[in-house]
């Protein structure tokens, strides 16, 4: 079912009045049109599908509430602005129609992601310039990297021998789909046993994963890489616990022998929080369980989201 183009100071409403079926297993919002997630489409033309010509962020519900909306909305418009694409909505826009496609979904726990495509230019026409950016947004509901079952044991993780795209051609903190890197780095992982992998720079440096930071624990100091990665909110959430529960954490170089050796290993991600990492490369970490340190800081995040820390509540009436 489609709708009219809306009133730019209506999103809501029309998203709450508008039926539509099998809404609970998600929602999506492409050229000013609610519908079912299983009825979403671009143009096959549009750059955003032929040349990952794009940006994005992705934001989480938990029991109702938006983890850190602003902050999320403020990144992907410096990202928009980074890649000198032009996001048509404002960030009170934005905020209002990701709130939207959560509140029509009625999903309580949802995975919402903001996405700025290139469009497409004039026919014949190779200049960016002339494209009309699109905007869309969907809520599904949430998405794990590690579910909580595969928390309890750890993660096994592979360190890919692939280098990530380096910063000085695609800015990290730009956020975008960009991922042919990290696709090879996990088809590597996967045949060699592993769960998940975590790639290096040219210098053969720890960088990130697919979707996630690395945190390395030694004698109860946290290490987290500081160049060519995406600095993510919920990174910047675990510096924020770590301040919290009187553990220094700071970023800096990471090297593969530093992981190696590390007491603890642990990834973020919107995608799942904080999450244990107890195989790298074949061998445990430790004594191959979560470490101390790690379940702390887990236990923390979902306490303090579930008791509305950084929340925004979306209302679903």
């Amino acid at each position: 079912m489609k709708n009219p183009a809306l009133p730019r100071n209506s999103f809501l409403e029309l998203a709450q009045s508008t039926e539509i079926c099998d809404s609970n297993k998600g929602v999506f919002f492409i050229d000013g049109i609610f519908g079912p997630i299983a009825e979403a489409k671009i143009s096959i033309l549009d750059w955003g599908f032929l040349r990952n010509d794009s940006c994005y962020d992705t934001v989480t519900t938990w029991h109702g509430k938006f983890f850190r909306l602003d902050d999320h909305i403020n990144r992907f418009l410096t990202s928009a602005s980074g890649l000198r694409l032009s996001c048509p909505y404002t960030a009170d826009e934005v905020r209002e129609i990701l709130m939207a496609v959560v509140a029509r979904s009625q999903i309580q726990d949802a995975y919402v992601q903001a996405i700025l495509t290139r469009g497409r230019p004039p026919p014949g026409s190779r200049d960016p310039r002339l494209a009309q950016c699109q905007f869309h947004a969907y809520a599904v509901p949430y998405v794990w990297i590690a579910t909580p079952e595969v928390q309890e044991r750890g993660l096994n993780m592979i360190v890919s021998h692939i280098p990530r795209i380096p910063p000085e051609s695609v800015n990290p903190n730009f956020k975008n789909f960009s991922w042919l890197d990290m696709e090879r780095a996990l088809m590597e992982a996967y045949d060699q046993g592993g769960e998940t992998v975590v790639l290096v720079d040219f210098d053969g440096n720890i960088t990130e994963g697919p979707g996630f930071n690395l945190f390395a624990v030694n004698s109860g100091s946290v290490i987290t890489p500081d160049r060519g990665v995406l600095e993510g909110i919920t990174r910047r959430t675990v510096i924020e616990l770590c301040t919290e529960v009187g553990t220094h954490c700071q970023t800096s170089t990471v090297t593969k022998d530093m992981a190696s050796s590390a007491d603890e290993i642990f990834i973020s991600s919107s995608a799942g929080g904080i999450m244990p990492v107890t195989i790298l490369d074949g061998k445990p970490i430790a004594n191959g369980r979560p470490g101390p340190l790690t379940e702390q800081l887990r236990k923390l995040y979902w306490q303090k989201r579930e008791s509305g820390w950084h929340g925004t509540a979306v209302n679903y009436s």
